[in-house]
């Protein structure tokens, strides 16, 4: 049986927990860790909810959004168990019920934020790999790297991974910047030659290369560094 405990016991240590936080800014502030600590309510005797959801947000994040989340999966994760797991399982499916949203339509980098923008809150930088197929459809979201962008974390091999499993048309790259500033790095310029380069041998061209924070962003296809087709831009 799993055995839950109040803020008194094994939840959180903030004052202000996420759902006091949600009621005051609204749920679109708020980090995507901080949403599943509102949902899982509480941790178990040897897990802080916070641990529990840091382990579930890596859960999803590996997921890549191409898949639902497995039940069996998520009993595997440290604190989660019977009831917390059937809790987001039926939260899941809830939504897919009800949104159903239909594909996601890339044209402008304007059109990719929303769907990246969560990421811009993480205190590490994550590298994402986002193939489309011939419509220019997100087919998902990959997180390729966690921790400072430099070429010996993003290689060409994994970022170019999941678009060759999805037998992609395209791909786009983008990164966080936690520190808020968006103009590119010398390493940043050269990564993406990289990759400009890898996708004009695979057949499948990179798009666009985004920096972003929050909703701000910066676009080396805007910018004038990459040609449409996936070309640099010399």
């Amino acid at each position: 049986m799993e055995t839950v405990y109040d803020s008194s016991g094994f939840n959180s240590a903030e004052t202000e927990g996420p759902r006091e936080r949600i009621a005051a800014a609204g749920p679109g502030r708020i980090a995507d860790v901080d949403l599943l600590k509102a949902l899982l309510g509480s941790g178990t005797r040897n897990y802080r909810v916070d641990s529990v959801a840091g382990s579930l947000l890596r859960y999803f994040d590996n997921m890549g959004g191409t898949r639902s989340p497995s039940y069996q999966d998520l009993l595997s994760l440290p604190g989660m168990g019977t009831a917390k797991a059937a809790q987001i399982i039926a939260a899941w499916e809830f939504c897919r019920r009800r949104l159903r949203p239909a594909e996601a339509s890339v044209r402008t980098p304007e059109d990719l934020i929303p769907l990246i923008r969560h990421y811009g809150d993480r205190p590490q930088e994550h590298f994402l790999s986002i193939p489309l197929n011939g419509a220019h459809e997100v087919i998902g979201i990959h997180i390729v790297s966690v921790g400072l962008v430099n070429r010996t974390l993003v290689h060409p091999r994994e970022v170019f991974r999941p678009a060759l499993e999805s037998s992609a048309a395209a791909l786009i790259c983008a990164h966080n910047h936690p520190s808020g500033r968006l103009e590119p790095s010398r390493e940043d310029q050269e990564i993406t030659l990289r990759l400009l380069r890898a996708g004009t041998l695979l057949g499948i061209p990179v798009l666009d290369h985004l920096i972003f924070h929050g909703s701000r962003f910066y676009s080396f296809l805007s910018e004038g560094q990459i040609r449409h087709g996936g070309e640099w831009e010399k």
